[in-house]
């Protein structure tokens, strides 16, 4: 499978916005809505945001770093990596999301959570924005980042990419299950 780089690059910025902008209506529900729980070992919508925002503290500065320091240009088209297309593949919601397991540190079950998490995910989406613009002017293939699972395993800046905001695409869509049963 072959994309271009400029189609990948706009699919992910709008599902960026959207994300973005359906965390400003957050804003505006009340703490208790936000933190229901639909049961003892389900997460809530601050938790749902809470988790992602865990994510974007290693991604968000690992894709500027390997942006900042690529010596490539852009190339019309992106061809996905094995491993790194199963992982985004994997991130996308299905109709009836299946449960994954998530690492401890990343597991933000019954913390104590308040708005605030929704305003640094708000500002991680907005800095994401900034990072799409600057991956066009870079390789996303030869470009390289790593993971937060292994110190040992780099992928592609496309998928790295893909993985992270199909990753908040299939939290966000967790959050609308959330809020519609209370």
């Amino acid at each position: 499978m072959k994309i271009s780089t400029s189609q990948l690059l706009d699919e992910l910025k709008n599902k960026t916005q959207q994300h973005l902008q359906y965390a400003e209506t957050l804003l505006g529900k009340p703490e208790g809505d936000l933190n229901f729980r639909m049961s003892a070992d389900s997460w809530s919508v601050l938790e749902c945001l809470e988790h992602l925002n865990r994510y974007g503290e290693f991604y968000i500065p690992e894709i500027s770093r390997k942006i900042a320091s690529s010596a490539t240009s852009s190339n019309s088209t992106f061809k996905p990596g094995i491993l790194g297309n199963y992982f985004a593949r994997t991130m996308l919601p299905k109709e009836k999301l299946n449960k994954m397991r998530t690492l401890k540190a990343m597991n933000p079950i019954h913390s104590q959570l308040n708005k605030s998490v929704i305003d640094e995910f708000i500002r991680q989406q907005k800095e994401m924005l900034e990072l799409l613009k600057k991956a066009g002017h870079v390789d996303l293939e030869k470009t390289k980042t790593g993971i937060s699972i292994s110190k040992w395993i780099s992928l592609k800046l496309g998928d790295t990419l893909r993985f992270v905001i199909y990753h908040n695409e299939r939290h966000m869509m967790q959050v609308r299950g959330v809020l519609k049963n209370i």
